[in-house]
């Protein structure tokens, strides 16, 4: 109790230093997720119902005798669940207990059917994860079937008024404890994910869940973390609504995913400098483009200054945060790149030889691994380069755009137009393959969608709206 309220004063530390809006989710379950719990539940809630009975104790002659009572085996026949609009779930289990009572001389074996109906509140608590709460359940008993004993009816009558007054208080006591274990496994919603190696991602809830009678809404948003620190996200008044009828109609989840949401991960990425990268050529490696030797050829003045071949490295990064563009069916990942071409000098040490703004597009791909949403992109139309600043004279590398001419620093280099397509081309070369395999190597790793332990999305559709996205899916639960 102490660790959860210390856990509740941090959240509520914290999420005021996030600004007035944090990134938008909305996890969706149906009446499919519920008949999923009912199926998966059933062995569980026999455990559960497997209470211990004390002696009943029944007149012998003069003597009060006591005899042990054995529950042999629950069997649950029916366990429905359904959802109350505006509260909760109800719960409705049919179950035959088979008992033995070890009288002497002869044992009574006998059947009991039993029905329970409990109602369930579901609402956020103080650390917002969904708590599951008992508000009333009641139990209701058939007449016993007695299958091994000849007995009296009289003698039946005692056993079953002793077994029902047990029943009555312990299995609805069975059902509350059931619950309370599972309100701990949902308690882990709000464990940190790793996003990269000093980054993390925390859910939790923001609001009441909307309960229908066809499904309950839980409003999600996320605390990004970098190195253990809550980053600080643009404020955006909107709330992310997600529609009625989208997804698929064999999904038990539908998780939508603002535009908010993709635009925090993409910046806590860059603030993290995940999405920086280095590309480094073997000075003896063949058709190596990455050397002043192969660079000299389309801009003298390199050769110039580097007569000897000399590895060349290339900086990547990125000053400005990257976007993703949601429009229907199309996902598109913008980055403005920032690149210094540098040589490798005798002394190891680092020469400045050009530096580029880089404009790229890329085609995003989405797909769900158990709890990642995981991505891979490819390049659209061409890479825009204009040069920034330059070491070696007028470089020209517009294709499609026009670079400004820069002035020379060092004397001779191409005059405009000359060498233009290949410039563009050995510097798109080596720029795009090592950043798409460094994009997709990220992308691959994945961003955890709102779980619990041990709970995973399986056969995951993904569909692009106009700023938003949808996962639409079955669950798996592993023990």
């Amino acid at each position: 109790m102490a660790r959860a309220c210390g856990l509740g004063l941090l959240l509520a530390l914290l999420l005021p230093m996030v600004g007035t809006s944090v990134p938008g989710t909305v996890v969706r379950l149906n009446k499919a997720m519920l008949n999923y719990v009912s199926e998966t539940g059933k062995a569980p809630l026999q455990r559960a119902l497997q209470v211990t009975v004390p002696h009943f104790l029944d007149w012998s002659g003069e003597v009060l005798q006591p005899s042990r009572v054995q529950i042999l085996n629950v069997q649950v026949s029916r366990l429905d669940l359904n959802f109350i609009a505006g509260f909760g779930i109800r719960m409705l289990v049919a179950a035959n207990f088979t008992f033995k009572v070890f009288r002497v001389p002869e044992p009574l074996e006998l059947v009991l059917p039993v029905v329970l109906v409990a109602d369930a509140r579901v609402a956020p608590d103080s650390i917002r994860t969904p708590v599951v709460s008992i508000s009333t359940c009641s139990s209701f008993f058939n007449n016993a079937i007695v299958l091994d004993g000849n007995h009296s009816t009289a003698l039946l009558v005692r056993v079953q008024r002793h077994i029902k007054a047990v029943l009555r208080n312990k299995l609805c006591l069975s059902i509350s404890n059931l619950v309370q274990n599972l309100n701990v496994h949902l308690g882990t919603l709000i464990g940190l994910n790793p996003v990269g190696p000093e980054s993390q991602i925390r859910y939790f809830m923001i609001s009441a869940p909307n309960i229908t009678n066809d499904y309950i809404s839980l409003d999600i948003s996320a605390v990004l973390f970098l190195l253990g620190k809550p980053i600080v996200l643009p404020v955006n008044a909107t709330r992310f609504m997600l529609p009625e009828h989208v997804g698929t109609d064999s999904a038990m989840a539908t998780v939508g995913l603002s535009q908010d949401m993709f635009d925090s991960v993409l910046l806590l990425l860059q603030k993290a400098g995940t999405l920086n990268m280095d590309i480094t050529g073997q000075l003896k490696s063949d058709n190596n483009p990455l050397n002043t030797s192969v660079l000299g050829l389309l801009i003298p003045e390199i050769t110039h200054q580097f007569p000897q071949p000399m590895s060349v490295v290339l900086k990547v990064r990125l000053g400005a945060t990257p976007m993703v563009i949601l429009h229907t069916n199309n996902a598109t990942l913008q980055l403005q790149p920032f690149v210094e071409v540098l040589a490798v000098t005798s002394n190891s040490a680092f020469q400045s030889l050009f530096s580029l703004n880089v404009a790229v597009n890329l085609s995003l791909q989405l797909s769900v691994s158990k709890v990642k949403l995981q991505g891979i992109t490819s390049v659209l139309g061409d890479v825009k380069l204009t040069v920034a600043s330059s070491n070696v004279g007028f470089i020209d590398v517009s294709v499609g755009l026009r670079s400004p001419e820069v002035p020379s620093l060092g004397g001779g280099g191409l005059t405009p137009g000359e060498g233009t397509d290949q410039v563009h081309a050995q510097i798109g070369t080596v720029f795009e393959k090592p950043l798409l395999d460094h994009l997709n190597a990220l992308l691959g790793m994945g961003i955890a969608l709102p779980n619990v332990v041990s709970l995973y999305y399986l056969n995951a559709e993904i569909f692009v709206h106009e700023g938003y996205v949808v996962v639409s899916s079955k669950l798996l639960y592993e023990h």
